[in-house]
Formats: C-alpha cells, structure tokens, sequence
C-alpha cells in the first residue's frame, strides 16, 4: 500500500514550543520537526501494513488505536531521552506522557498573559506573576486565544464565567467538550492547581496566579473516549474525505488522552494517518492547531480561519456535522 512521503515541513511548530525572542534559540525548537518526522514515517509504514493485513472498517479502527498508543509511547521515550523543553519553568516528569486522564482529574492551560512564556520575566511576589522580559511567540499566541477565548463568551451570549463547548458528532449526538474558563472560575483554577503541586511535593512559590488568567479544560474521561472513539471511526471510513478528515483532527484535539504530550502525538498521528488514508491530498496541519482546537470553537477549528472571534453556534455546527455524516 503506497504512503505520501512525510517531511519535517509537515510540522510546523507550535508558537508554545517558542518560548525566545532569539531566532537561533527558536531553530533548535524547530528541529522536534525532524523526530515527529521520524515517528509518523515510522507509523504510517505500521498502519499501512496493518490495513493492508486485515481490510475493514473494524479492523481499520482496532489499527488506528494500536498506531496511536505507539505514538504515545513514542512521546513518552522521547521525554525520557530530550528531558524538559527550555524555559518552561514547569516541574517535568516524563511518566506523565503516558499517565492516562482519570476519572474526576482535569488538564489545564492557562491562555492570556502568561508572563513566564517571555524570555528574560522576572517574578513579582507582589503581583503573583512573571513580568518584563521579551516577548515570544508563545506568549504572543497566548496573548492573542486569551482574547478570542473571551470574545467567544461574547458572541455566544454567556454571561457566567463557564463556556461549555459542545461537539457535533457525525452521528447527531452532542457531546460536551473542553470548557473555556474565566473570572472566579479561571481563579479558582489557580487555587486548583497549586493545590496539585503542593500534593506533589513542588514548589508553588512561584506559580502565577495574578492578573485576568483565562483556562481551557479538558473534557471527562468519559466524554474524551467517546470523542476520540468517534475521531478513529471517521478516520477508518474506506472512502475518507478532507472534511471527515478535519472534523476527526479536532476530536483528536478535543479528547487528549494522557496528562502530558497528547498535543505532540495528535499532530503526528494525524499525519501519519494522512499520508496512509488520504495521500498527497490531506489537509495541512496549521502552527498552532493545538489552540485552534480548543478556543475557536468545532466550526472555526475545522473549517474557518483563525484570523476572528466569530464562532458557530450549534445548529451551524449541527449543519457542518451533517455534510460530514453523508461524506
């Protein structure tokens, strides 16, 4: 079964990963391109091989699950071998890149200004977070989903400080996504998460907990594997679209699967399934298809652009799930 070959240009990096305002300091960032290159050539040869083993849609899901969990095993020898990623200012652990979500545990992420994403921040006892320094483009794509983030609870009239995103699945069913966290909310996961590092014995002197913090969390666990349960059915479809495709990207997006390193293993696997199902002809993966993913809403994030707050409500969503069902 032929592939598209796989490069490093396929990866482009994540404006996260790019955490200086040096351009040598960034180039060493960008070469994790290479490795992801590495492992989905790596796992597209494996899916392909299993396709061809046992043709099926069945089949096809139970070869989609085996190349994913490989992956996260790839990320996770990875961790163990590159150590931490510079200037996080994040305790690491790699058996976190392949410790599953559990029941009543939530990924966080902070989005806004996030001052420990600029090069050079120094902390503020007295404001609870890191300022001055140089602006990076991790803080910059922070800075710029903080504010779509809040934008979304404009445009889709909630007044809490809770926004609940609701998935479309091809089937009809809505399921309930990641939420997107703000004011009391937001600050409460402040308290939530220095509570967590305090339980582990860390530091939490210096975790930033001023400002107007924006959070995304994670679905679930129970949501999560019906989302990603739904991302590799679309995916195992014998006649596989660019729109089946890209709705299945933002499940994947929408269900990460271990506390660490699922965006890494989605961007990889995604390609890798690309170059086997759809190849020469699947969609780009965009930088920061991470964020996308999580702030913009289903149908900005698989097939509007980035570039506005707008979002779709749920019976455009509903209408955009139709067109993928009769794909």
């Amino acid at each position: 079964m032929s592939t598209a070959p796989i490069a490093p240009g396929d990866f482009p990096t994540s404006p996260l990963a790019l955490r200086f305002a040096d351009p040598a300091r960034q180039v060493k960032a960008r070469a994790f391109a290479v490795e992801q290159a590495k492992a989905a050539t790596e796992a597209a040869g494996l899916l392909a091989r299993r396709w061809e083993a046992a043709p099926g849609r069945p089949a096809r899901v139970a070869a989609l699950a085996a190349v994913h969990a490989h992956l996260v095993d790839w990320r996770y020898r990875l961790a163990v071998t590159m150590g931490p990623r510079p200037g996080t200012r994040i305790a690491f652990f790699p058996e976190r890149f392949r410790t599953p979500i559990r029941e009543g545990d939530t990924n966080y992420d902070r989005l806004g200004e996030v001052g420990r994403l600029r090069e050079g921040a120094q902390w503020d006892q007295a404001a609870h977070a890191f300022t001055g320094g140089l602006a990076t483009p991790a803080w910059e794509a922070m800075v710029r989903y903080g504010r779509l983030a809040e934008e979304r609870f404009a445009v889709e009239g909630v007044e809490g400080d809770t926004l609940q995103n609701r998935v479309l699945l091809p089937d009809g069913r809505l399921v309930a996504g990641n939420r997107i966290l703000r004011g009391d909310a937001a600050h409460r996961t402040d308290a939530e998460l220095t509570a967590r590092y305090a339980a582990r014995g860390l530091n939490t002197s210096w975790m930033e907990r001023g400002g107007n913090p924006v959070y995304t969390a994670s679905p679930t666990p129970r949501d999560s594997a019906v989302l990603h349960a739904a991302a590799l059915d679309l995916l195992a479809r014998p006649r596989l679209t660019a729109e089946d495709y890209l709705l299945a990207r933002y499940l994947l997006f929408q269900a990460p699967q271990t506390k660490k390193g699922s965006d890494a293993v989605s961007r990889t696997f995604v390609v890798a399934v690309g170059a086997v199902a759809l190849p020469g002809a699947a969609p780009a993966l965009p930088e920061d298809i991470d964020l996308r993913c999580y702030v913009l809403g289903q149908c900005l994030a698989t097939c509007g652009s980035a570039g506005t707050g707008r979002s779709c409500d749920v019976r455009g969503a509903r209408e955009a799930g139709g067109r993928a069902a009769r794909g």
